[in-house]
């Protein structure tokens, strides 16, 4: 399955919206979208996956390693996402401690007001 990928800027945030699955194929997108958004000087993330139907280590990896970066420059990245599925591959690799996740854009943007 194809990835989509729209991005687009709310506020102080620049607003990754990702459909389809993220995999060993479609991971080095999500990747470029994330580095084109940071190269542009927004590091404060949020990356909305609740059109994502499929998430695996690369994708994973690709979510670590994007808010490794902005932490760097002071950043955040927050993560969108309403599906159980998804949600349990955060709580199963720890990442829901180290990860916002949030069920709407509005809640991620208000946990860092």
């Amino acid at each position: 399955m194809e990835l989509a990928l729209t991005a687009r800027t709310e506020g102080d945030f620049e607003v990754i919206e990702v459909g389809g699955e993220i995999d060993v194929y479609t991971a080095p997108r999500l990747r470029e979208s994330i580095v084109t958004a940071v190269d542009a000087g927004h590091t404060r993330l949020i990356i909305d996956v609740r059109k994502v139907d499929f998430l695996d280590s690369t994708g994973l990896g690709v979510l670590v390693g994007a808010l490794k970066r902005v932490r760097a420059d002071g950043g955040s990245l927050d993560i969108v996402c309403t599906q159980e599925r998804i949600l349990k591959i955060f709580e199963i690799t720890g990442l829901d401690k180290v990860f916002g996740l949030h069920a709407t854009t509005d809640e991620a943007r208000a946990a860092h007001e």
